[in-house]
């Protein structure tokens, strides 16, 4: 049986070697962020909003034409803990 992800971790790699991480409770919400706000701006020095949904009262600006990767991560929440 295939696991459903609880949310995707996003991660912008940006022109200056910084890594920033955004959560997304779906993918289908980051990819209407992806193709609504980033790729058409792509090119551009102004800022764009990143949503950060699930941290009261922080938001977050990006350059787009700075942003030179992005990572996305299923992450999946268990009732067992497993360390290593």
């Amino acid at each position: 049986m295939a696991r459903t992800p609880n949310e995707y971790a996003v991660y912008l790699l940006l022109e200056s070697g910084h890594r920033e991480e955004v959560r997304f409770p779906t993918i289908q919400e980051f990819q209407k962020w992806y193709s609504g706000e980033l790729v058409p701006k792509s090119a551009s020095n102004d800022f764009i909003s990143v949503p950060i949904k699930n941290i009261q009262g922080e938001y977050m600006v990006v350059r787009p034409s700075r942003v030179v990767a992005i990572r996305v991560e299923p992450i999946f929440s268990s009732s067992v803990e497993r360390f290593n």
